[in-house]
């Protein structure tokens, strides 16, 4: 017989065992088989006696879950290393800052949110004198993803510590004056504090996975030792319906990042109402976590509970709690003890006689207050587990109220996201329930004071040294000064310059090819970051697997197929290439971590991320949003691009409209060359501006985005005409003319002038040799590399009219004397060339690519979408007609001759 002292006091802490020697006996039993028979029949024997005891009805958590009470028995919490009597008066400092500062902000009408910050304060304030660690310490320190409408909480603690005054906090939500504090996390907003923008809610929880693989990765490649750098990210239950949220967890726990950890504020209330009205949350959170393999730890019930559960000698106390849904938890949290009586108590004779034995205040403590993630010593000692475990990612799931200490009218309510401020009464009862000094006669015409206990008071000496011994204040975002990155030889740029001779070659693989050399380079070659989502040989990538290797942190466990071929599938632990499977929305993840290394880690990386261009701001420009927000740097490539190249794929593989979307995003350079040497102009550009050294009045914080094509094309060589570069960077210039293509035309031809990108751009030279050969039209040919970099400097000339300056657009300039009208064509739809029009003093018309796509030949959808030479030469026509340059005449006639 096992003696029952054997058994530790924590595995009787919150469900106390009334027969140990039983207990001891079923374990015994399972230690014998296990030493007999091995692990995998004792693991076989309790799968099949859970299904029975599920088929027999018995209540049992499924095999994902467990019972809903803490992980860490409060016998197993480790002391909290510090003061915690000085820890709750700075906690509640910030949370009476948080409140008043938002409060203050609803009379200008900007809105705000007070009741997340209230509940989730100790999850933050546990960590910020404990765990997490800043960047002046060894490193890069922690990262840290704060759930944005906590964000009034981040403010209040700058503001204990020094680093921000009351006059920013008046202007939370208000930044056009230039002293003000954007809403959520935005880093291009606020570049000295926030490092990660996680509004919109979901692009946090990935982009922390992926941060943490790529620390894994500068560390496996021997760019920056990151093994004490671990990642936070704060979440919200309801923010964990988003897909994005969850898409990469098999990842985390697949790569072993134990350097990552989710705290998920699991307040059971979304912005409507509940998470899961009818189910519970931190049960489904649980069961999907594990089965994705992460550690899971609760931290639901604060030590209040105690008392309950020691009183549990039959478990049904942890059967109700299991079986009452999250609507019903936050109803007990509005009503009285004896309502609570009945309707939780009540439903089992059991619990009826544990609730005689407690009071009324006992009751509403633990419901209406006792929370895991209320409670100092319960989130540290979750946080110590989670650092503690290794092989996985940890989870933590702490459950508190929304809405905590505000009072009963915002505590659980269902309108609590939307409610915006406190009367002074409810901040007086704030007050009071706090024990913050603040007299009634600090509320000056019925506005509430902020408070502080003074820069050299206990608190505020106390913070500091806290963050001090962790490593400098937090959150913080810091861009050490780094040498600009010296510009690869010249000679992997010019080398296109000189064109392909006969052979054709596609825009794609130039891209690729100039690559292949600029990774060779032995300065900057191990700075770039191949990215691609499973599409590596269809964009003719496959020749670098070999040489650079794909990222693996197992490496290579196995013999490829293709071992014995030269361009062989390698992964490797220090590999070069991310090769993400099929996720672009990890892709831009990866992305985003790598574009802003130079200011999380000190260490610049040059990213290219290369997708099937429809794939790529269609399903992530929200992502590609975040990035412009975090001022990130790279080179997104839309391979396979525009609406007619991509024979046979159809609708939804056609992309007529990527560049439209990326000219909605500020941060996005946004070209569409056509030539291999536009290419490799646009690219050398890129490095300078973003890498290099940025000429005056640039913004290095920007990256760029070119769409290039599969079509096989013969690549000319770059025209010697002065101005070329600085056209195709600043996205337009004359490619030829009727006469330097040797169309000599007649003694006072018309003369009309084509605009082409991309691929767009042959069919107006065979227009243009059409044109001239059979009706008598010159044509010259431009190369418009960029319609949206062309529009921005013309607003930004409308701009300088207002102020008084005079500037004359250069897409003006550069067509200044261009005879004839203009006919601008693109593999994309009219809106995309149509961005100019406005700024183009000859008359100005435009073909494109607009409707669905569809499956056929390139030709065939040309002459579908009315881009072809044939369709240009038609509205050459037109357009001359109307000046009257031409007979109207000739219109039908080439109308009927092309068969249109």
């Amino acid at each position: 017989m096992t003696d029952p002292k054997a058994i530790q006091p924590s595995e009787l802490d919150q469900l106390p065992d009334r027969d140990p020697e039983e207990t001891a006996e079923w374990q015994a039993s399972l230690d014998a088989v296990t030493k007999a028979a091995g692990p995998h029949r004792a693991a076989y024997l309790m799968r099949r006696t859970l299904e029975r005891a599920e088929g027999a009805g018995i209540a049992l958590p499924k095999l994902l879950e467990t019972d809903y009470v803490n992980s860490i028995p409060t016998a197993d919490e480790p002391a909290v290393d510090g003061d915690e009597a000085l820890e709750q008066r700075i906690t509640a400092w910030n949370r009476w800052n948080a409140a008043a500062m938002v409060t203050r902000g609803s009379k200008h009408g900007v809105g705000g949110h007070i009741a997340t910050f209230a509940s989730a304060a100790w999850l933050y304030e546990t960590g910020f004198n404990h765990f997490f660690k800043g960047k002046e310490g060894d490193g890069s320190g922690d990262q840290l993803y704060i759930q944005g409408h906590a964000s009034p909480g981040i403010y209040a603690r700058a503001f204990l510590d020094g680093r921000l005054n009351e006059e920013q906090l008046d202007n939370f939500r208000r930044e056009a004056g230039g002293n003000g504090l954007p809403s959520y996390p935005h880093p291009r907003r606020l570049p000295w504090l926030w490092e990660f923008p996680t509004v919109s809610m979901g692009l946090g929880p990935i982009s922390a996975i992926y941060q943490a693989r790529f620390n894994r990765y500068l560390t496996s490649r021997g760019i920056k030792d990151l093994t004490n750098s671990h990642v936070w990210a704060f979440l919200g239950d309801g923010e964990m319906d988003e897909p994005e949220s969850t898409t990469a967890l098999t990842l985390a726990a697949r790569e072993g990042l134990d350097n990552l950890t989710f705290v998920i504020n699991c307040n059971l209330q979304r912005l409507d109402g509940p998470v899961r009205a009818n189910f519970k949350i931190v049960q489904e959170l649980e069961a999907q976590f594990r089965g994705a393999g992460w550690n899971v730890v609760k931290s639901l019930w604060g030590t209040a509970w105690d008392e309950l559960f020691q009183l549990d000698t039959t478990g049904a106390l942890v059967r109700r709690l299991r079986e009452v849904p999250d609507a019903q938890v936050q109803t007990y949290q509005t009503r009285d003890a004896a309502y609570i009586r009945e309707d939780f108590f009540g439903k089992d004779p059991q619990l009826a006689e544990m609730a005689k034995l407690l009071s009324d205040d006992k009751i509403l403590e633990c419901f209406h207050y006792s929370r895991g993630g209320h409670e100092s010593r319960k989130v540290y000692a979750a946080y110590r587990a989670a650092l503690a475990h290794k092989g996985a990612p940890t989870v933590i799931l702490a459950q508190t109220v929304k809405g905590h200490t505000l009072g009963t009218g915002f505590a659980s309510k269902n309108a609590n996201h939307q409610m915006k401020k406190l009367s002074v009464d409810e901040f007086k009862d704030m007050r009071d329930l706090l024990g913050l000094p603040i007299k009634d006669s600090d509320f000056v015409d019925g506005v509430v004071p902020y408070g502080h206990p003074g820069a050299d008071s206990p608190e505020v000496r106390y913070l500091q040294e806290r963050r001090a011994a962790l490593g400098g204040p937090a959150p913080a975002r810091r861009v050490h000064p780094v040498a600009p990155l010296p510009a690869p030889a010249e000679k992997a740029f010019a080398s296109f310059d000189k064109g392909s001779g006969s052979q054709n070659v596609a825009t794609t693989m130039a891209f690729v090819r100039l690559v292949k050399d600029l990774v060779r380079d032995k300065e900057t070659g191990k700075r770039w970051v191949p990215i691609v989502p499973d599409e590596a040989r269809t964009f003719g990538m496959e020749s670098l697997f070999p040489s650079l290797g794909i990222y693996s942190p197992k490496g290579q466990t196995y013999e490829p197929v293709d071992r014995d071929q030269l361009m062989y599938y390698k992964e490797a632990k220090n590999g070069q290439i991310l090769n993400e499977g099929i996720t672009e929305a990890g892709s831009m993840a990866d992305f985003i971590a790598a574009s802003t290394s130079y200011a999380t880690h000190g260490e610049t990386m040059i990213p290219f991320y290369i997708f099937y261009s429809m794939f790529g701001w269609q399903r992530t420009a929200d992502q590609m949003w975040q990035l412009g927000d975090q001022l990130g740097r790279g080179f997104l490539v839309g391979a396979t691009a525009g609406r007619t190249t991509l024979t046979g794929e159809g609708l939804q593989h056609a992309d007529g409209h990527s560049p439209a979307i990326a000219a909605t995003n500020p941060a996005s350079l946004t070209y569409d060359p056509a030539f291999a040497y536009e290419v490799a102009a646009i690219v050398k550009d890129g490095l300078r501006r973003m890498y290099g050294e940025a000429a005056p009045g640039e913004d290095p914080n920007v990256f760029y985005y070119l769409t290039v094509y599969n079509e096989p094309m013969p690549q000319p060589a770059k025209p010697s005409a002065a101005g070329v570069d600085e056209g195709i960077v600043k996205g337009l210039y004359r490619f030829n003319t009727a006469e330097s293509a040797g169309l000599a035309p007649a003694a006072n031809a018309p003369r009309i002038q084509l605009l082409g990108s991309g691929t767009a751009i042959h069919w107006a030279l065979r227009a243009q040799k059409l044109l001239a050969e059979e009706w008598g039209v010159s044509a010259d040919v431009w190369s418009a590399t960029s319609w949206t970099e062309l529009r921005r400097d013309a607003m930004d000339a409308d701009a300088a009219l207002l102020r008084g300056e005079e500037r004359t657009p250069y897409v003006r300039q550069a067509l200044q004397g261009a005879e004839g009208p203009v006919l601008a064509v693109s593999d994309y739809m009219r809106q995309v060339p149509d961005q100019i029009a406005q700024w183009v003093e000859q008359d100005y018309s435009s073909l494109g690519a607009d409707g669905f796509g569809l499956s056929d030949t390139r030709e065939a959808a040309r002459r579908h979408f009315g881009v072809d030479a044939e369709s240009i030469v038609v509205a050459a026509l037109a357009q001359l007609a109307k000046r009257g340059e031409v007979k109207a005449t000739a219109v039908k006639e080439a109308r009927e001759r092309y068969g249109l």
